[in-house]
């Protein structure tokens, strides 16, 4: 089946990358592959601390990191199926959630095989000029399909 795949993390940016992305998938009879990502267990939360903390110190921040990351998890679920939700029944979406540090790699290896991958844009801190987003840019460099880079509403001549 022909699949688009959209990221997004709930901002504006994603929500206008969405509703482009559920757009073409519906001209072009295509499923909606919704991808978001959260940060995993860090890779030190199972590996045994020093500096003087005790067993039950290190035992309570291993299970802070695991309520943490399950949070997350939940949270970015959450955001992928709130997202759906205002799609038209039309449209065949699925929510892919993700543990990556990496959102544009992971973006990158679902382009694999998608007939395109849509993200939105934003601005680098305060550098204006700087249309692209990290993830973006990385996703339109190195993506296995054509990508589409949803920029953010013109603000007029005069803004």
């Amino acid at each position: 089946m022909k699949r688009i795949v959209v990221g997004v993390d709930g901002s504006e940016g994603s929500q206008r990358a969405l509703e482009w992305a559920a757009e073409e998938a519906g001209l072009r009879d295509a499923g909606l592959e919704v991808v978001t990502t959260y940060e995993p267990e860090p890779e030190w939360a199972g590996l045994p601390a020093d500096g003087g903390m005790s067993s039950e110190q290190i035992e309570a921040v291993r299970d802070n990191v695991k309520t943490a990351t399950r949070r997350a998890a939940e949270h970015a679920q959450g955001v992928a199926k709130k997202m759906i939700a205002g799609l038209p029944s039309t449209i065949d979406a699925e929510a892919v959630v993700i543990a990556s540090q990496r959102p544009a790699e992971a973006l990158v290896e679902r382009s694999r095989g998608a007939q395109m991958l849509v993200v939105g844009s934003r601005g680098l801190g305060g550098f204006k000029t700087l249309m692209l987003g990290s993830v973006s840019q990385q996703c339109a460099t190195h993506a296995d399909c054509p990508v589409v880079i949803i920029r953010p509403p013109s603000r007029g001549a005069n803004a």
